[in-house]
């Protein structure tokens, strides 16, 4: 397992963050009718028929008020990319939960299922890519639309998403809430901002019976956000939220400073390679233009004004084109 897969499976591995995570972001009538002293992870691993574990899945359970269970499956996403199947995974991960539930529900000593009926379950995805999520969030919307008594056949799957890049900082919860700070932490794009997050997390999560919480949320930011954060920085042993707190505001300043360098001297390299390519560029596109007049005797408007907006491997590539090429459009057209 991967460390990123490693560190957030540890953190959503913790009653409070799954509480906060459902108190402070579904804002729908039943999550109000939750009893939240009955959650419980669940510790099975659910295997697809390619035998690959959903190792990066965590699996709770929690009562609702009238004394039923409820099934909450979260599927965390590390990759930068959206999966437009995503509503396909759910459904197939459903149910394998639910396999699973029928079968430890026939074994000697297992939890029998009430009424012989299987539990709802409250499928969420947590997206922190970069991109917007743009994929379907119902199977219903993958199918081919039939109407008459076929309709009926269809299967419907829904998930719940938290996009976290998209959630603006004014609409997240209050700063008691560890699941809005870790998208505080995810999001800021300053270490200045980070170390106050971090130092409000430290307060939050002050007694023992969050240290448990505190090593995973310490070991995320040193494998995983710092890593991200700092490309190429050497980031020091770190064992508790305070030493994290500590380091950034000690080398705050420093690294804030190694980034302005950064992008200066990127900014730089990147004018000069532009500008050698500009000041190249008209040469190119007039020798091209001679070329083609003397081949296929004329050169429209159009094509002249392609010759001056392309770039110089573009004016390279249509010069090669010109020897095997038949008719003029062969030599603009893309392959």
């Amino acid at each position: 397992m991967a460390d990123h897969d490693r560190s957030y499976r540890h953190i959503f591995s913790h009653a409070c963050v799954v509480e906060d995570l459902l108190k402070g972001f579904i804002h729908e009538d039943w999550a109000r009718q939750l009893d939240y002293t009955t959650l419980e992870k669940q510790n099975n691993s659910y295997v697809t028929e390619d035998l690959r574990d959903r190792i990066d899945d965590v699996v709770w359970r929690i009562k609702l008020l009238d004394g039923r269970w409820l099934y909450l499956y979260l599927l965390i996403e590390f990759q930068s990319s959206v999966d437009p199947w995503m509503a396909v995974r759910i459904m197939v991960y459903v149910g394998l939960l639910y396999q699973d539930l029928i079968k430890s529900s026939t074994l000697k000593g297992g939890e029998k299922l009430p009424d012989g009926k299987l539990p709802p379950v409250f499928p969420i995805v947590i997206y922190n890519g970069e991109g917007r999520w743009t994929a379907k969030r119902d199977i219903a919307d993958l199918i081919e639309t039939v109407s008459g008594p076929l309709a009926g056949y269809q299967p419907r799957q829904k998930y719940w998403l938290l996009d976290e890049g998209r959630i603006p900082d004014e609409a997240l919860p209050d700063i008691h809430n560890t699941m809005a700070e870790i998208i505080r932490l995810e999001t800021s794009p300053e270490p200045e901002d980070m170390r106050r997050v971090i130092a409000r997390l430290v307060q939050n999560l002050a007694g023992p019976e969050y240290a448990s919480l505190r090593r995973a949320l310490t070991v995320w930011m040193k494998r995983v956000l710092l890593k991200r954060l700092l490309p190429g920085e050497e980031v020091p042993e770190i064992n508790d939220l305070q030493e994290v707190e500590t380091m950034l505001a000690e080398r705050v300043e420093q690294w804030t400073s190694r980034w302005e360098q950064r992008g200066m001297q990127r900014g730089m390299e990147w004018g000069m390679e532009w500008g050698m390519e500009r000041g190249m560029q008209p040469g190119e596109a007039a020798v091209l233009e001679r070329l083609l007049l003397k081949r296929f005797g004329s050169l429209d408007e159009s094509l002249r004004l392609r010759l001056n907006t392309a770039t110089l491997e573009q004016l390279e590539v249509w010069t090669d084109r010109i020897l095997d090429a038949a008719r003029i459009e062969d030599v603009f057209e893309s392959h």
